[in-house]
């Protein structure tokens, strides 16, 4: 179990940097536990575990201790994203040039469509126009995706990692609980796209409903009865 101490969670986001070592060497089991996760990438131990720890360093200064939620869960996907997007920029993992021009190519289109009508363009809609297939169409936005993305908060104010997170986790449970990636592909193509929609892209329900053409109230109905699957399957990996 893993309890928060917020006396050196407050002296660390006031600049105490006795506080924030204590923080991260009491921590260090959660950081070299994801760190491990990426030595078949090609980089050293050590070099992972120093990227993560930048990570949960980022983590405790956004941490908000009034929140009924434990600093090492809150931590993970920082800890999580500053190490992908190390390997990523690091050339390791890329997206392919042509997903990246049909991904601005759809971005522009949505603006315009936006700029122009005051509502979001339908998939079906920029198949058409541009051409392609439905599944081209999500591949290229969804490779604009990255994990930190899963700390951005919703109309309640709370990320879909608080959402989800399970406060009595231990260190191996905590990290695999948190493989959203593969949960989320395990979603029917309704179901994704409202998550990728609501919580990758923050629109609120009554957008996502436009979209999809279906109501506000189906989109709360279905958005909590998915989150509620998702909770499941991370509590039995």
């Amino acid at each position: 179990m893993f309890k928060n101490n917020l006396k050196n969670i407050k002296l660390a986001q006031n600049g105490n940097k006795k506080a924030m070592e204590i923080l991260v060497k009491d921590n260090s089991g959660l950081i070299w536990n994801i760190a491990r996760r990426f030595t078949n990438r090609g980089y050293e131990l050590e070099d992972l575990y120093q990227i993560g720890s930048i990570g949960f360093i980022k983590s405790i200064k956004r941490f908000d201790t009034n929140l009924d939620v434990q600093l090492s869960t809150y931590a993970v996907p920082y800890i999580l994203g500053e190490i992908k997007r190390f390997i990523r920029d690091d050339g390791i993992i890329k997206v392919s040039r042509q997903t990246k021009e049909l991904n601005t190519k759809i971005n522009i289109l949505r603006n315009q469509h936006f700029a122009k009508y005051g509502k979001e363009i339908s998939i079906s809609k920029i198949s058409e126009i541009l051409n392609i297939s439905k599944e081209e169409i999500a591949s290229a936005i969804e490779s604009s995706f990255y994990i930190d993305s899963i700390d951005c908060k919703s109309e309640d104010g709370r990320t879909l990692i608080e959402k989800i997170e399970n406060k009595n986790d231990e260190y191996d449970t905590l990290v695999k609980s948190l493989d959203l990636k593969s949960v989320i592909q395990g979603l029917n193509e309704r179901e994704r796209k409202i998550i990728l929609l609501r919580y990758y892209k923050e629109q609120t329900q009554s957008q996502v409903g436009k979209i999809l053409g279906i109501t506000q109230v189906q989109v709360s109905r279905i958005e909590k009865k998915v989150l509620e699957k998702m909770k499941m399957k991370l509590e039995a990996v």
